[in-house]
């Protein structure tokens, strides 16, 4: 497996805004899949925010991670954020999510980030095992969520 970024990898956005869309469309009513790859192309970068990273075994595409400025509309004193963590279902609980994390965790680093953002309405335990400290349990787009954070990532 190899974490590379999307601007690398295109093609697999039509196939990521519907993973994404499917995953994550309570949070953005209105969203359309196809409103989503537009997004995704107009912020494809390499080392800086915004970037997207896919998860590849050999050419097929087993998940995504972004390092985002914003995440949550309602907390923009809170920046940038590890955002759309999303690892398709035949290939979870084989590590493929932690290395996408790590990866978005070393950019950030590499970029100067001091402290790292996500939100998770059901990971907490799974972001706590991998260094992300409790900042607060909210709700957002009327869904339970919990903020965390990572200080001196990378």
């Amino acid at each position: 497996m190899r974490i590379e970024y999307l601007a690398d990898f295109p093609d697999f956005i039509p196939t990521l805004a519907r993973w994404h869309h499917r995953q994550w469309s309570h949070y953005n009513p209105g969203d359309t899949e196809q409103g989503r790859a537009e997004r995704m192309r107009q912020d494809l970068g390499r080392r800086q925010i915004p970037t997207t990273f896919v998860a590849l075994a050999g050419e097929t595409l087993l998940g995504s991670a972004s390092l985002v400025e914003h995440d949550m509309h309602d907390r923009r004193e809170l920046s940038p954020w590890l955002a759309s963590v999303f690892v398709a279902p035949t290939h979870r609980r084989q590590g493929v999510g932690s290395r996408l994390v790590e990866r978005v965790v070393a950019e950030a680093g590499a970029l100067g980030v001091k402290r790292l953002y996500l939100f998770t309405p059901d990971r907490e335990a799974w972001y706590a095992s991998l260094g992300w400290s409790l900042v607060e349990r909210t709700s957002y787009m009327d869904h339970p969520a919990v903020i965390m954070c990572l200080n001196n990532p990378g």
